[in-house]
């Protein structure tokens, strides 16, 4: 089996550090847990567990989807990452009936919260951890294109900010002294899990339908095309759609019934160097028609 391209590699090394820096955050939340008995740290430990499980998915989908195209895969492995996506998010499902499960029997029968200043503590400094880690993630995702690295950076935020909510809940519980809210504060935590489960799975399908590049990405395709197809008519028919890093483009280029093949060749030969240094990992299919196809409509030629 050939390698991943370079490009996918680094990116799989960011899931890689993702899985040891999971691994660290998931110690401090269990740990803050242990000392506290806080049914709501444990709901909020248990999301971390899931966060792990998906940088290894993420990491395994990521190197699997980098391999170059083969005779099984003619367009490439790209769409493994949209299934870890999709993988994740029942991940995160099952965390939060688990939670569910756990706050149920911590409203009926609350248990006393134990040494709650050092295990807060624990849990703020593993969401510092996890705030730091999802910002690269989420940035590195972007660059790159990788969905599932942004999918783990986008869920790396949403433990943040419901860690922050455990910590503030706790705070009242200690401050009250009612038990009761320690179920409670994990109830919310395992809605939150929810919905964040399900725009996760949101965002997966679209890339197994086969959506398109969003708005400004084809203004800048379409732009690219006009500057550049000097000699051509017009340019119509443009479709794209993503796989995982790669961005498929494919449209019609109308020319001269009488240019030679040679000369509208080397037309589509700058259009295709000039989409693939503004999107990385494009892949371009160009077909060329004589003038009495135009259309009229589509990309102008300046």
């Amino acid at each position: 089996m050939a390698a991943p391209n370079p490009r996918s590699q680094r990116t799989a090394s960011f899931a890689a550090l993702g899985v040891a820096i999971g691994i660290v955050v998931l110690a401090l939340k269990f740990g803050a847990w242990y000392l506290t008995g806080s049914v709501a740290l444990y709901s909020d430990a248990l999301e971390s567990l899931v966060n792990v499980a998906a940088a290894v998915v993420a990491f395994a989908a990521i190197w699997y989807g980098g391999l170059p195209a083969d005779a099984n895969h003619p367009y490439g492995h790209g769409k493994a990452e949209y299934f870890s996506v999709v993988l994740e998010g029942v991940f995160i499902v099952l965390a939060a009936v688990v939670i569910f499960r756990e706050a149920y029997f911590d409203f009926r029968a609350p248990g006393p919260i134990t040494q709650p200043g050092f295990g807060l503590a624990l849990a703020v400094v593993a969401s510092v951890i996890n705030g730091g880690w999802g910002y690269v993630l989420v940035r590195q995702g972007r660059a790159r294109n990788s969905p599932a690295l942004t999918a783990d950076g986008m869920h790396l935020y949403t433990d943040v900010i419901t860690t922050a909510g455990v910590i503030v809940g706790l705070l009242l519980v200690i401050a009250t002294g009612w038990l009761v809210l320690d179920a409670v504060i994990a109830g919310l935590v395992a809605l939150s899990i929810l919905w964040t489960g399900w725009r996760v799975i949101r965002a997966s399908i679209g890339g197994l339908m086969d959506e398109a590049v969003p708005p400004a990405t084809l203004d800048r395709i379409r732009g690219i095309i006009s500057t550049n197809a000097e000699g051509a008519i017009e340019a119509h028919d443009i479709r794209t759609r993503r796989s995982g890093s790669r961005t498929f483009v494919e449209f019609h280029l109308v020319v001269a019934g009488s240019m030679p093949v040679s000369q509208s060749h080397d037309i589509c030969d700058r259009i295709e160097r000039a989409l693939r240094a503004e999107v990385p990992d494009a892949s371009i299919t160009i077909h060329v028609e004589p003038e009495e196809k135009a259309k009229h409509v589509g990309v102008v030629v300046v």
